[in-house]
């Protein structure tokens, strides 16, 4: 039995026999089953819509017209399943074809020969590749594309293994991994070694540069993609999302630690501050909060003004949450009070911190609308956590629920913390059982 995760696939080939050996390759392997099959654009594009298959391989010419409707139907399936992979099989060994799919966006396709498919792993390997966000092109295509650049004769060894590299889609990052340089050294040797071939390049030669600069700014693309991704959702999902599309469409429930932080008498600072130079602030003050959380491997989730939300346990799940959220708490403390003192001596005002951590299960999915989106967790956990954060005072503390401490494998030891009892929060019917952690000296707050 296979480790791998099982992944669904729909082929589509206007050509029966065709079809049913491609569908024979793909069955064979342990992890891959195919879904669904059709022979033209149509049966391509509805069917591939209703099965939401994590990747679709199809060939490039298929009926009406038997021009691309293959690629095209296969990118209108992704655009209504963002993700979904695609594999395009061709009889035709013109690299344009290869530059034409990867210039729309790396990630996710791989163009292979069909008389090739059958050769060891590619098909199954190319298959895996395109679901988890990779991309992938024949050897064959490499070579097309490689062939009349190296007539020239002039490619050092280390050209020539730039060069493959380029023509074989790696990442810049990677190539800068293997050759122990920066993905900046790499961009400008790409560049230095593309001008040094043009100077002399024949007709062929030409084309062959072209093709390549294509696909260069098609890595190059795909990485910038990947980068924005990461920057726009919290920490971890990006990486998710590229892993598992499907993650996309699902609600999981998750046992997690929820971290809310504010800063305590944030509207009267306001009120006397520049506006300018408390943003200043506040970005150092989220800057130091994001170290501490991502210290202990938590979520940063979203920003309220002056407060923070974070969770431990999403989108990873994790055991030990309840002891991470506590030792980030710690942190940021510990960060803010390094933060004040460097603000004291210029005369800024000080932040003083209260945090809430509450235990429990949440429901975390990607909620919005079609042009905004946001990975979020909701229930009663998270609730409680702003109402824990609100009882965190003086300044300093961090309140925690008891199922938190209950949580914890490693607890503070008992005068470590102060019990409070069952207390009655603010939108909550029943008492919670908390305590209180004091983690800053009283001489050090604000």
């Amino acid at each position: 039995m296979s480790d791998r995760p099982q992944l669904s696939v729909f082929l589509a080939d206007d050509n029966l026999l065709v079809r049913e050996g491609v569908r024979a390759l793909i069955s064979s392997e342990e992890d891959l089953v195919v879904v669904g099959v059709a022979g033209d654009y149509e049966g391509l594009v509805e069917g591939a819509t209703a099965a939401h298959p994590d990747v679709v391989v199809t060939d490039i010419r298929m009926p009406p017209d038997f021009q691309s409707e293959g690629i095209e139907a296969a990118q209108l399936v992704r655009k209504r399943h963002p993700g979904t992979g695609i594999v395009v099989l061709s009889q035709f060994d013109d690299p344009e074809y290869a530059i034409a799919l990867l210039a729309e966006g790396a990630a996710g396709y791989a163009y292979l020969l069909k008389d090739r498919v059958a050769d060891g792993d590619r098909l199954s390997r190319a298959i895996r590749e395109v679901a988890t966000g990779g991309s992938m092109i024949d050897p064959e295509i490499v070579t097309a594309m490689m062939s009349p650049v190296r007539e020239s004769g002039s490619l050092s060894k280390a050209d020539e293994d730039l060069l493959q590299q380029v023509a074989e889609g790696r990442p810049v990052k990677a190539i800068a991994a293997s050759r122990r340089t920066t993905a900046e050294a790499v961009n400008d040797a790409i560049e230095a070694l593309f001008l040094e071939l043009a100077r002399s390049a024949s007709a062929g030669q030409e084309s062959a540069l072209r093709r390549l600069r294509l696909l260069q700014k098609a890595i190059v693309d795909r990485e910038e993609q990947g980068e924005t991704l990461s920057r726009l959702l919290p920490s971890g999902l990006a990486d998710k999302l590229r892993a598992d599309r499907s993650a996309v469409d699902r609600t999981e429930r998750l046992v997690v630690t929820v971290l809310m932080s504010d800063v305590r008498g944030y509207s009267a600072i306001a009120e006397v501050s520049d506006p300018t130079i408390l943003a200043g602030q506040l970005n150092e003050h989220r800057r130091a909060m994001n170290e501490a959380v991502h210290a202990e491997e938590g979520t940063v989730m979203q920003y309220v003004g002056d407060a923070v939300m974070a969770v431990f346990g999403a989108p990873f799940a994790m055991t030990d949450h309840a002891d991470r959220a506590l030792r980030a708490a710690a942190a940021m403390h510990a960060n803010q009070v390094e933060l004040n003192e460097r603000w004291k001596a210029v005369g800024l005002p000080a932040f003083g911190l209260g945090i809430g951590l509450s235990t429990g299960e949440v429901a975390a999915a990607l909620l919005g609308s079609d042009d905004r989106v946001e990975y979020t967790v909701v229930g009663d956990t998270v609730n409680l956590s702003q109402r824990l954060q609100d009882l965190a005072r003086p300044a300093g503390t961090t309140v925690i629920a008891g199922a938190t401490l209950d949580a914890m494998t490693d607890r503070p030891a008992a005068e470590g913390y102060e019990l409070l009892g069952d207390v009655q929060v603010k939108g909550r019917r029943t008492p919670v059982s908390a305590c209180r952690i004091v983690h800053v000296a009283e001489e050090t707050l604000p």
